[in-house]
């Protein structure tokens, strides 16, 4: 089982919304690397939810990978603002994954938090300028940051 990072904003979708549906794609992702990340999540994987574009910015609650390998369909909507014209049908360019809720932490685990935990090199999402949506996190990272989410008020 891997760990990863997906970043959302609140008010778009957020943990909120994916304890209220249980399960989602998430779909949209428009990042090489990103995608690349994605296409190595495995069913089973633990996902941090992650709010950005908030204030303030952290991880609000634990989801997990319930199928991978998945074709995002929105590439192919013109309605779309995922919309990719040079995408075909025969040779998608984005996949992603299905995740269903774990759970909402007691407290979210601000940016500022991590980054007093944890360095640049140990979790990406406290390095500075960085703004992929899904990052991949080490067991012994993930593992802290779920003691911190359980041993939250």
């Amino acid at each position: 089982m891997n760990y990863w990072l997906m970043k959302s904003e609140p008010d778009v979708y957020g943990i909120a919304d994916l304890a209220r549906d249980q399960q989602t794609l998430w779909d949209g992702v428009r990042n090489y690397q990103a995608r690349n990340f994605l296409r190595e999540m495995q069913p089973g994987d633990q996902v941090f939810f992650y709010h950005s574009n908030t204030e303030p910015p952290g991880i609000a609650g634990l989801m997990q990978v319930a199928e991978s390998g998945v074709i995002d369909p929105t590439q192919f909507d013109p309605d779309s603002k995922y919309f990719d014209p040079k995408s075909q049908l025969e040779q998608p360019r984005w996949q992603t994954v299905t995740v269903q809720f774990v759970q909402v932490f007691p407290t979210l685990i601000s940016l500022e938090q991590l980054r007093q935990m944890f360095t640049p090199e140990q979790l990406w999402v406290v390095r500075q300028g960085n703004r992929l949506s899904v990052l991949p996190v080490e067991r012994a990272i993930a593992e802290k940051i779920i003691e911190m989410a359980n041993s939250s008020p």
